[in-house]
């Protein structure tokens, strides 16, 4: 009997789940029907009243309570996966060969760092600000500054004494960087508000970010390894060139070999700004030179975004403020413009030989010095409407998915590469007509060849080991220059831009010895020279240490001549 009353009871208890349950598949349809969630709580009309729908209970309850909340949940759910997926992947990377797997690890780090940065300023921002421009004690900020000022300049004082103590025919650079500031300063549109903060930041970013370039290994490498995959990235459009015209037309034509990279590179750079990562990247450059600089968001977002774009593509980036821009900050953007390269370009640029890391280095360089330099001729004297980046908000496009993203990259190139086709027509023209008449007159003077091209010329004698003299005609300048001319040549630079970076790079560069070990090198069997070769001879001639052995000088004497050789 008692396990009768039990089993009554079970099945008392049980009644109304298993109603919920028989009556689910019931509710679920008629939610459907009448164009809502399952599980929703609405309001029905009965007799005239409006009636809260409570709350379901059970399974159903719990539905009702994620309602809203599936979206974020699901989309949290995801990211959290594919971040256990790539922490798996790149843990398994960097066991089987770190060193392979050393740039993603770079990266890596990179990208954690700045979302921390974002986590932090989230959750802790004013406090962090409070502390750091020491809000509250005016005089106290005012006597940080000065010192970090003077200890700046004593810095860049006992670095120029020391640097330039081998090699003080640098100093003349020096002078020339302050002689063009001065001239700006003179032309300046207001000189009593030009703010020396602005210029002193702009122009110590660029300084800074040389000396890591150029004069550090670790920034030598790191630009050298990215110039090195932007080049093999490029070299993916031959597949879709030589698909379309043909690979003996793409490797014999010019136009066919060149142009369609810019297609290629305009169809990547559409695709990033489809998923987001571009204006990512632009908003943390925008963001150090902000905070350093003291400019406003609008102007440093769009010359940060030059670094990247064009300069019509960039102002497009902040085009709903371009009019609330003072006229300083539209003094900027167009500066920024002609400071720099488009990405298109760069890859046109690359493939007609130029060293990439140089490039890429240019254009980063050129964003803060543009920014200073352009505060110094037009500063600020009107209010800024908008300060920081949390009031600009940057335009995605306008595709709806990413095959579109790629298609409209496409179409915008083709306008592109007209431009650069009928500009080349009508320069390489205009350029021979001057060439002709530059090489007419050194022949009346006993100058025979002169002209303004040849920079590609003496870059592939140099690496071919060719002499550097033959009789009284020079074959090939030195690294130094081709750096300097690849740095003046990149972009559409104004006087002012060309003179800094000149000066500038002139101060920080440092000759670099043959990578190759010499004696190693010449005592193998050579079947051709190169620029390392004539290097490592020059020295084997000079010397007259044991480091190189007869054999070795043999070697040089079959590419050279020299007074060793007999």
């Amino acid at each position: 009997m008692e396990d009768n009353v039990q089993r009554q009871r079970e099945s008392i208890s049980l009644t109304p789940m298993a109603l919920g349950v028989e009556n689910m598949g019931a509710e679920f349809l008629e939610s459907l029907e009448e164009g809502r969630l399952p599980g929703s709580s609405d309001s029905s009309q009965q007799g005239g009243h409006a009636v809260e729908r409570k709350p379901p209970w059970g399974w159903r309850g719990l539905h009702w309570a994620l309602q809203g909340r599936p979206r974020p949940l699901f989309r949290w759910m995801g990211t959290a996966l594919l971040c256990t997926a790539y922490a798996a992947f790149l843990l398994t990377a960097c066991l089987l060969d770190f060193q392979r797997a050393l740039a993603l690890s770079i990266v890596t780090c990179v990208v954690l760092a700045f979302l921390a940065h974002s986590l932090l300023k989230k959750c802790l921002g004013p406090t962090l600000r409070e502390c750091v421009t020491l809000q509250g004690h005016p005089h106290l900020r005012i006597w940080f500054n000065r010192a970090l000022a003077l200890a700046a300049v004593l810095a860049l004082a006992l670095w120029l004494g020391l640097d330039t103590s081998q090699r003080p025919e640098q100093l003349v650079s020096f002078a020339g960087i302050c002689v063009l500031i001065s001239i700006l300063f003179a032309c300046s549109k207001h000189h009593r508000a030009v703010s020396w903060r602005t210029v002193s930041w702009g122009l110590g970013l660029q300084f800074v970010l040389g000396l890591f370039i150029i004069r550090t290994e670790p920034g030598f490498i790191a630009f050298q390894w990215l110039g090195d995959q932007i080049r093999i990235f490029l070299s993916y459009a031959a597949a879709g060139s030589s698909f379309v015209f043909g690979e003996a037309l793409v490797k014999a034509t010019f136009a066919f070999q060149v142009l369609p990279i810019i297609v290629f590179f305009s169809c990547v750079m559409s695709v990033l700004y489809y998923l987001g990562l571009m204006q990512w990247v632009i908003l943390k450059i925008a963001w150090l030179m902000q905070i350093t600089m003291g400019t406003s968001a609008t102007e440093t977002l769009s010359v940060a975004g030059n670094i990247f774009v064009s300069q019509t593509e960039a102002p497009l980036l902040i085009q709903p403020y371009l009019a609330d821009m003072t006229l300083s900050e539209i003094h900027v953007v167009m500066t920024g413009g002609y400071a720099t390269i488009a990405g298109s370009l760069l890859g046109a640029y690359i493939s007609f030989g130029v060293d990439a890391s140089s490039l890429i280095a240019a254009s980063v360089m050129a964003a803060p010095g543009a920014l200073a330099l352009s505060k110094l001729v037009y500063p600020e004297v009107e209010e800024a409407k908008i300060r920081s980046e949390e009031g600009v908000r940057l335009s995605y496009g306008d595709a709806q998915n990413l095959v579109e993203a790629l298609s409209s990259g496409a179409a915008t190139s083709v306008r592109v590469v007209a431009n650069i086709a009928a500009n080349l027509i009508a320069f390489l023209a205009v350029l021979a007509f001057i060439n002709a008449a530059l090489s007419w007159l050194g022949t009346l003077v006993d100058v025979p060849g002169l002209s303004f091209q040849g920079l590609s010329e003496y870059k592939r004698r140099r690496l071919a080991g060719a002499e550097e003299w033959i009789g009284a005609r020079k074959q090939w300048i030195s690294v130094r220059a081709e750096t300097l001319a690849t740095f003046a040549l990149c972009g559409f630079a104004n006087v002012s831009s060309i003179g800094i970076m000149l000066g500038g790079l002139s101060i920080l560069y440092a000759p670099r010895g043959p990578e190759a070990a010499c004696g190693g090198l010449l005592n193998r069997t050579l079947s051709s020279s190169s620029f390392e070769v004539y290097q490592c001879c020059r020295r084997a001639f000079q010397s007259t240490s044991l480091e190189f052995s007869p054999a070795a000088r043999d070697n040089c004497c079959r590419f050279y001549n020299h007074t060793v050789c007999g």
